[in-house]
């Protein structure tokens, strides 16, 4: 491809509202560009790399069963209704007002299923292995990153169909592994994480992810290979457990301390001692949860030990009405009102608490959790703190900022029940089919592979994702007419060696092209001017490492395949 024919749009500067490297890049390199808030067009660069990462993704795919799919963006919402998720989605999804009853896709769990459920008659019909790359829809609140959060973007979604969970279980293997070749063909260093299964529900999920300071999610990880979403991690913290002196419940005043902070410092009080009580309306019903000192309550975990995402957090006048107290002051003794009371499981029968009286501006302390209250349930609701032992050998976790590339999940049956996908077992027995979801955000891979692979110059590529294999540059072509019949005659070569080549043609000065070519980051640069044409030679330059080599111009095909 001639450079001067092809539609390349570089910028020497970022737009101010790009932040993180991959959306400078991006925008630099002439890759993408932002028609709206969270929407962009992809130009012929970045498109042709997209393609390449697509095709890794149909290849993979394809290696375990999948059969690829090209299901619609516009949905009847009745089939949303049906699964619950219109409510669950809110505002993220898109419902179109001038055609009732339709709404934009953001996955396709429910399309799937109903598919299935109209051509799955049988066990002999499963498993399945069904999949797209696919444009969804989400009305993201606050699109940013670039091409990491929009409100369109591509996904390979894939979906299984098993009659039995021991299938179900290789299934989930199968896309497990394939993803682990997809990311390392890509040339991604990537981790795996325990994650919450969220609005799309299921028994088990796990996220691949990289580690990034432009990231939206938080993991904690630790050298031992522990590493799960901060939503449901976990630490070898010792409980606060028991101790031997446990002295009678005493009511002391504490008219200025509101906080555990304050009763720490006013008081003396040991953090660990302290038991924060909150008040949540789960389902509808008033739940009080008891934490461990200054622990900030998980509410994804909170989500799922209800089993529910219809909760919040009482309002002032509620709080009083229930407890007999205002904020900072509440505790799991003496309610006005008899409420379930959970607790976290660092305060598993602990002794020798301390925790709001439900009296404004008075404590108690000496709290026995086994004799002064009932707990009606023990919980893991804390949000891991970095340093904290990981529950593999005790290294210390760490608190890193990471991109999600995919997520797997085992959903289960909660579709197919909910949108009566069944089948018949070998004894005529009818069962819900039973399903897992497997997603990767397509422009994810390109952004995450750019955040990994980059320099003050530009973008450094691959060899699986670059958009060209070699980057021709002729110097001062329409001055110097042997170079360019010099360049004219490599680049037939090249190409009929069944190599991309993209030729730099234009008529800039050298520093414009070098600048464009670094920019750009193919990985292999073949210079060719005057000076070094004359002594019968072109230069080589290594983007990656920068190292250049001087070549005869007679030899250059070879040297050119032996790279």
């Amino acid at each position: 491809m001639r450079q001067s024919q092809y539609f390349i749009p570089t910028l020497r500067e970022a737009p101010a509202d790009a932040q993180i490297p991959s959306h400078q890049l991006m925008l630099r390199a002439g890759l993408v560009r932002q028609v709206a808030s969270g929407v962009f067009t992809w130009l012929p660069l970045g498109y042709k790399i997209l393609k390449k990462i697509i095709e890794i993704l149909r290849e993979e795919m394809d290696a375990i069963g999948g059969q690829e799919f090209l299901m619609p963006a516009l949905n009847p919402i009745e089939i949303w209704e049906q699964t619950g998720r219109v409510e669950a989605m809110g505002d993220v999804m898109f419902h179109i007002k001038n055609r009732d009853g339709l709404v934009l896709a953001p996955t396709h769990e429910e399309i799937i299923t109903y598919h299935a459920r109209q051509h799955i008659q049988s066990y002999k019909d499963l498993p399945q292995i069904w999949y797209q790359i696919q444009n969804k829809f989400r009305n993201e609140p606050r699109p940013k990153s670039g091409v990491l959060r929009g409100r369109q973007f591509l996904m390979k979604d894939a979906y299984s169909l098993d009659s039995s969970w021991e299938g179900l279980d290789e299934s989930y293997r199968k896309h497990y592994e394939a993803y682990k070749k997809i990311f390392t063909r890509c040339g991604i260093k990537f981790f795996i994480v325990g994650a919450s299964s969220g609005a799309m529900g299921g028994k088990q999920s796990e996220e691949f992810m990289i580690e990034s300071d432009a990231g939206e999610d938080v993991c904690a990880i630790s050298d031992s290979g522990y590493a799960a979403n901060l939503e449901v991690a976990t630490s070898a913290i010792e409980p606060v457990g028991r101790i031997s002196e446990n002295l009678n419940l005493e009511e002391f005043p504490t008219p200025n301390a509101k906080t555990i902070n304050d009763l720490i410092e006013q008081f003396g009080l040991p953090e660990d001692r302290l038991a924060k009580s909150v008040v949540y309306i789960i389902d509808s019903k008033p739940v009080l949860i008891l934490m461990r000192g200054n622990d900030e309550l998980n509410e994804t975990k909170l989500q799922s030990a209800f089993k529910t995402n219809t909760f919040r957090p009482a309002e002032p006048e509620e709080l009083l009405q229930i407890t007999g107290a205002n904020t900072g002051s509440i505790g799991p003794v003496n309610l006005k009102t008899s409420i379930k009371i959970v607790a976290d499981n660092l305060l598993k029968d602990a002794n020798g608490l301390t925790s709001g009286a439900n009296k404004d501006g008075f404590h108690l302390k000496n709290i026995d959790l086994t004799r002064d209250c009932k707990i009606d349930e023990y919980l893991d609701l804390r949000t891991v703190r970095e340093g904290e032992p990981c529950i593999k050998n005790g290294s210390p976790l760490r608190i890193v900022k990471a991109i999600e590339l995919g997520h797997i999940f085992k959903l289960g049956t909660k579709y197919s029940e909910a949108l009566g996908a069944r089948f018949l077992d070998s004894e005529g027995k009818e069962h819900p089919i039973i399903m897992g979801s497997y997603g990767i955000g397509v422009e994810r891979i390109m952004a995450s592979y750019i955040e990994q692979n980059y320099d003050e110059s530009g973008i450094i590529w691959n060899k699986a994702l670059t958009p060209f294999d070699l980057h021709l540059i002729g110097l001062g072509l329409s001055k110097t007419p042997e170079v360019k019949k010099a360049c004219e005659k490599i680049y037939s070569d090249l190409t009929g060696l069944n190599l991309e080549v993209l030729f730099d043609d234009r008529d800039e000065n050298p520093g414009v092209k070098f600048n464009d070519a670094d920019l750009i980051g193919i990985p292999y640069q073949i210079i060719v001017g005057k000076k070094n044409l004359d002594n019968g030679k072109v230069e080589i330059k290594d983007r990656k490492t920068g190292e250049r080599k001087l070549i005869d111009l007679n030899i250059l095909k070879e040297a050119v395949l032996n790279l």
